[in-house]
């Protein structure tokens, strides 16, 4: 099982978080922030990881530190779950259908953190959560994880479902890209390291 726990502790958040590559969706969340809970939940859900995350962050202010610093976290146990990827598929992808909403996400676990977002998500509160809270949710993800993840929405309106799609795109992306590649054998690059 590629399973890792971690905390981290600012003056902005405190947070643990456990993440099982290989689980079965199982998610329990807990941010303060509800919006965010249920996006988490389907991350887990459908990248079938298990994930468990506590986090208690200075929401007196707004909810950026939590869903940015969650994103860290998660970036860094899937970094470190991936251990030096050897046998993995490395690369994957996802075009998701929501109602109105369609979103297509790409990912490269290349050891190269970059993310292109061409998603123009309607500014809206969700609850607490600011919609452009979930570009810097996949841009601490990309950065602390260290990889390539291209967000594309084709179209969409409605703001919950624009961010919902994101969310779902990127986890089934992120199923395949880390699963294991039975005829692989090695890193997946030319360079023997990732």
């Amino acid at each position: 099982m590629r399973t890792v726990t971690l905390r981290r502790t600012t003056t902005e958040t405190d947070i643990a978080l456990t993440l099982t590559l290989d689980g079965t969706g199982r998610a329990e969340v807990s941010t303060g922030v509800g919006f965010f809970d249920h996006m988490l939940t389907h991350l887990a859900r459908h990248g079938l990881f298990d994930l468990t995350v506590t986090c208690k962050g200075d929401l007196h202010i707004d909810a950026h530190h939590t869903v940015e610093d969650v994103g860290i976290c998660f970036g860094k146990a899937l970094a470190e779950a991936l251990g030096n990827k050897a046998g993995i598929r490395r690369y994957g992808d996802a075009t998701v259908p929501m109602d109105e909403t369609l979103v297509t996400a790409a990912v490269d676990l290349s050891g190269r953190p970059f993310l292109v977002w061409r998603a123009d998500v309607p500014t809206e509160l969700l609850g607490s959560f600011s919609s452009q809270l979930a570009e810097e949710f996949w841009r601490a993800v990309s950065n602390a994880g260290l990889l390539t993840l291209h967000v594309v929405l084709h179209h969409g309106k409605n703001t919950h479902h624009v961010v919902e799609t994101i969310f779902k795109a990127t986890a089934r992306a992120l199923r395949a890209a880390v699963e294991a590649d039975p005829r692989a054998t090695g890193v997946p690059s030319t360079k023997g390291v990732l």
